[in-house]
């Protein structure tokens, strides 16, 4: 009989466990991102020069100060896709990072394919938001547009 309740005590710890560590990844330390002046949605130009902001309309946003990469942006945009890839850099590494389920309007693995196969182009939003960590910007034919935070390539690298 010791034995059932000492199994038992163990089965709902580790319940409880596993419930807060889900509820601490999908929920917690997340808050509505600002896109108030000064932290738009921004894009860096081909020549050079600080990111710049861009026309971005609906948008919606997350972040976590627990995390640099945490951000999610999804918004859209006028601005076609022509004059995007002749005035800012692009960026050929993107790689959507998933966001939690409750956000709706961010789907990394339909925003990567979208990538993959050229439906959408990825541009370079802002280089070293933190060391080792670039701001990037997906946009689609229709406007559609999403942002994250990700890892660069150099982060990696010893110095």
């Amino acid at each position: 009989m010791n034995g059932k309740i000492v199994a038992g005590f163990i089965v709902v710890i580790a319940l409880a466990a596993g419930i807060a560590i889900y509820w601490l990844q999908e929920y917690a330390f997340y808050e509505t991102a600002s896109f108030s002046p000064g932290a738009e949605i921004e894009l860096t130009p081909i020549e050079g020069g600080q990111p710049e902001p861009i026309l971005a309309e609906n948008v919606q946003g997350i972040d976590s100060e627990s995390s640099p990469i945490r951000f999610r942006a999804c918004f859209t945009t006028p601005l076609s896709l022509g004059m995007l890839t002749e005035t800012y850099v692009t960026y050929p590494d993107a790689e959507p990072l998933i966001a939690p389920t409750w956000f709706y309007c961010f789907d990394a693995a339909a925003i990567g394919r979208a990538l993959e196969s050229g439906e959408a182009v990825a541009f370079l939003s802002r280089a070293g938001i933190q060391p080792g960590i670039d701001r990037v910007v997906a946009v689609f034919p229709d406007g559609r547009a999403f942002a994250w935070t990700q890892v660069n390539k150099s982060a990696g690298q010893s110095q």
